[in-house]
């Protein structure tokens, strides 16, 4: 709720998946990537994507692929990509695969049945999962790849998502993708007018709040200036919004890790104490929580990525999270734009148990009408799905169950919400509360 009762809207809401007690979290920690700098996708795809495909036409691959025009629109966060076939799958949370694409041509139910036999593992060398959003302009690229390459002659699917991932990753590494960014920050970053407030207001309701992020020092330095010291506030001034300041973290590794801080400030400095208005480099879960004296179920961390933020605070470390899924805003409006359409799907659903049951009885009339009520239940899923998203649908559904991607978020993520300031919209003392669990005979 507002201050003064009022519901909050829509899309500032915080959902939760696991009970928290907000009074009871004493350190409120960010990401920075698509958390604090939340990045405006499209623009961020294609410069990612054109930067990887010049690479790999440097490494060899034919002079057409730097031109190649790579579907934006098409992957979502996830999909697992089996590099054997050069199929991308989306599978349901029993790992189940629901779609599929070769290149940007859509499986055939034959060509996904394959997979029914052996069900795809994460874990295997043969698949990757896409769960960042850094990752969807790679896919982007091996999609547009596979349809161009292969009219060429034959392609080793494994060997060019290895080649698509390195040069993606050179790309970043050698800052090529940041110096643009910084260059022109209001072109790929979309700043949260309510951003300050939310953190200024987490510090007045006595909460210590801290940055721990991936990004080097000198990126997070002119990223958090560029976001948050506007002329009136004096240069550096962002780092009075947080009590710690971790940069070069390698996440997931920091939570089970045992390095040693680094003052960036003061190169060489032993670091004995994390103090506000520095920056550190480095450093453990461990140390960190040794130096400040706070730990597990008091540490709320706020991150966009499922494995790197999300699982591993949680499983290792026992820190309450918060996912931040930016495409929760499509998934909302869409929901909302069909809730009469959702409505019927469910009424369908119920007509044609009924129906069945009807068949049985040797009425077939019943069995009939049941396929027509089929039929305009599975037309009205498809235009459901397709006001989601063109190629997959919903995030965080497929079919009648959770993606492998909507379990994951529910197992792992205390909370989730659109954007890290929505948290400035809750009172300090909130009660998050878990919907209620029911099972299939709960209110038969």
């Amino acid at each position: 709720m507002r201050p003064g009762g009022a519901p909050t809207p829509l899309l500032d809401r915080v959902f939760c998946c696991r009970s928290l007690r907000f009074d009871q979290v004493e350190l409120v920690g960010f990401d920075m990537d698509y958390t604090l700098a939340a990045y405006r996708q499209p623009e961020m795809d294609r410069l990612a994507a054109e930067a990887t495909l010049r690479r790999l036409v440097e490494a060899g691959y034919p002079p057409e692929l730097a031109r190649v025009g790579c579907p934006y629109d098409f992957p979502i966060r996830g999909l697992l990509v089996d590099v054997a076939e050069g199929n991308v799958l989306k599978m349901d949370r029993y790992r189940y695969v629901k779609m599929g694409y070769h290149g940007t041509r859509q499986l055939t139910r034959a060509e996904r049945q394959r997979y029914e036999g052996r069900r795809p593992r994460l874990g295997s060398d043969r698949y990757r999962w896409v769960d960042t959003l850094y990752s969807l302009p790679d896919v982007a690229v091996y999609v547009a790849a596979i349809d161009l390459l292969e009219q060429l002659g034959p392609v080793d699917h494994a060997q060019l998502w290895e080649d698509v991932r390195v040069s993606a990753d050179v790309a970043h590494r050698d800052g090529e993708v940041y110096r643009a960014v910084l260059a022109d920050v209001d072109r790929y970053v979309a700043r949260d007018p309510q951003l300050l407030a939310a953190l200024e207001g987490l510090r007045r309701a006595g909460k210590r709040t801290f940055l721990l992020t991936n990004s080097g020092a000198a990126t997070t330095e002119r990223l958090m200036a560029a976001l948050f010291d506007d002329a009136p506030r004096p240069r550096g001034a962002w780092r009075e919004l947080f009590d710690v300041v971790v940069t070069e973290a390698a996440k997931p590794a920091w939570f089970v890790g045992q390095r040693a801080f680094a003052d960036v400030d003061q190169p060489g400095r032993p670091v004995e104490h994390l103090e506000p208005g520095r920056l550190y480099r480095g450093g453990s879960r461990a140390e960190f929580e040794r130096l400040v004296g706070v730990g597990g179920p008091h540490v709320l961390y706020v991150g966009d990525h499922i494995y790197g933020d999300v699982l591993r605070a949680n499983v290792e470390s026992g820190w309450r999270t918060c996912m931040i899924i930016q495409e929760l805003v499509d998934e909302l409006v869409a929901d909302r734009a069909h809730a009469a359409d959702l409505r019927r799907i469910d009424s369908l659903d119920a007509e044609v148990v009924e129906l069945h049951e009807a068949a049985r009885a040797a009425r077939p009339c019943s069995a009939e009408r049941a396929r027509e009520l089929e039929a305009e239940r599975d037309g009205l899923e498809a235009k459901v799905d397709r006001s989601h998203h063109p190629y997959w649908g919903s995030l965080f559904r497929a079919g009648t169950e959770l993606s492998m991607f909507g379990a994951q978020v529910e197992k792992y993520a205390w909370l989730y919400t659109t954007k890290a300031s929505n948290l400035g919209a809750y009172s300090p003392y909130h009660f998050f509360r878990s919907p209620r669990v029911r099972l299939a005979h709960d209110g038969a």
